[in-house]
């Protein structure tokens, strides 16, 4: 998997195989709803479905971008140059070394070593990293990764290609180093 696309299919996929509805019909459920606001499709797909946030969230998007509905930044697909971020953040972690293995999971990728040392997650504007990297303070954009997600201490919001630079690869092989 090396696009955002690529990414977002696979989670459409993993969410349709958990739950045992197509997007299809949820988005036939969702455009009968009658309802136009994403917290309120989130809300009503949790209830009627047991969605996590997370899946009914990635549904909601997805119909009501099929479906024409609302404006917002995340109802659209991602911005241009995510797919670049995260194809340079992959091509990165690859030139750690030949041990590094991708596990793709829903709506991101697991990078793994002998244990999980970072993920790449494409969001619409920006591809979080997450990192593993236990003893080093927060700082600066290397943000403690709080209720993000409680498998990484910490993350990184990476808008450009251009963001990628030594300090991001400096705290990847710490983590492929701190993993291995």
């Amino acid at each position: 998997m090396t696009t955002v696309e690529q990414g977002l299919q696979s989670q459409v996929r993993n969410i349709e195989k958990a739950y045992g509805h197509s997007i299809d019909e949820l988005t036939k459920v969702i455009g009968a709803s009658g309802l136009t606001k994403h917290t309120e499709v989130v809300a009503m797909l949790k209830e009627r479905y047991g969605m996590t946030h997370g899946a009914a969230h990635r549904v909601g998007l997805v119909a009501r971008d099929r479906l024409g509905v609302g404006t917002s930044a995340g109802a659209k697909a991602a911005a241009p140059g995510v797919d670049a971020v995260y194809a340079a953040l992959l091509a990165l972690a690859r030139a750690l070394g030949p041990d590094v293995e991708e596990a793709p999971k829903k709506g991101y990728v697991s990078l793994r070593r002998r244990k999980q040392f970072a993920m790449l997650q494409p969001g619409a504007k920006h591809v979080n990293l997450g990192l593993v990297l236990p003893g080093v303070k927060p700082s600066g954009r290397l943000e403690a990764a709080g209720t993000w997600n409680a498998l990484f201490t910490h993350r990184v919001r990476v808008e450009s290609a251009a963001g990628i630079d030594g300090e991001i690869e400096g705290w990847l092989r710490d983590a492929y180093r701190a993993a291995g």
